[in-house]
């Protein structure tokens, strides 16, 4: 039970574009720590798309602080971060909320007026939580198929089933 609470999310978007100002302000949030591969851009994307560009600058513009972790290393990390600006940590070990907290205490941020968005649920819903933050939660922009990301998926997928029962009426089910 107590895992099951660690791993579901807390909200589920379709992108990371639906996390808007309005959004954010709706859920009192005015602090945003993100994951960066296959919820912002695929792995292979090795800079920051436009629209992602778009994005950052719209929260900036809004008040809104954004970090970025990655469980990547830190030259990916550097380069997708160059035209963003943000504060941001590699080789974070999530679902480990070291960084996540650190993050917090730099953007001057509780938990309650942080959220994480990332695209797994053994790493970032549970990074997350314990962190104490709320974790939202996207589909994958292009999932991996490699043995270990399909076995991480179908111990993930009771939970995501779950989450969808308990709000099937509040969103689009989209895990």
């Amino acid at each position: 039970m107590i895992l099951e609470k660690k791993l579901m999310p807390d909200l589920t978007l379709s992108s990371y574009r639906d996390l808007t100002i309005e959004l954010l302000d709706s859920l009192g949030a005015r602090a945003v720590i993100s994951d960066i591969d296959n919820t912002l851009a695929p792995y292979e994307d090795l800079d920051a798309p436009e629209e992602v560009i778009n994005w950052v600058r719209g929260l900036r513009n809004a008040g809104i602080e954004l970090t970025l972790v990655s469980n990547n290393g830190a030259k990916r990390v550097e380069r997708f971060n160059e035209k963003l600006g943000c504060r941001a940590y590699a080789k974070v070990k999530k679902p480990s909320s070291k960084y996540l907290k650190k993050a917090m205490r730099e953007m001057g941020s509780g938990c309650d007026e942080t959220l994480f968005i990332g695209d797994q649920l053994l790493t970032d819903s549970l990074a997350a939580h314990r962190a104490g933050v709320r974790a939202v939660i996207v589909p994958p922009i292009r999932d991996k198929k490699t043995l270990f990301f399909r076995f991480k998926r179908l111990i993930e997928r009771p939970y995501a089933e779950k989450y969808k029962k308990l709000h099937s009426s509040d969103r689009e089910d989209i895990l």
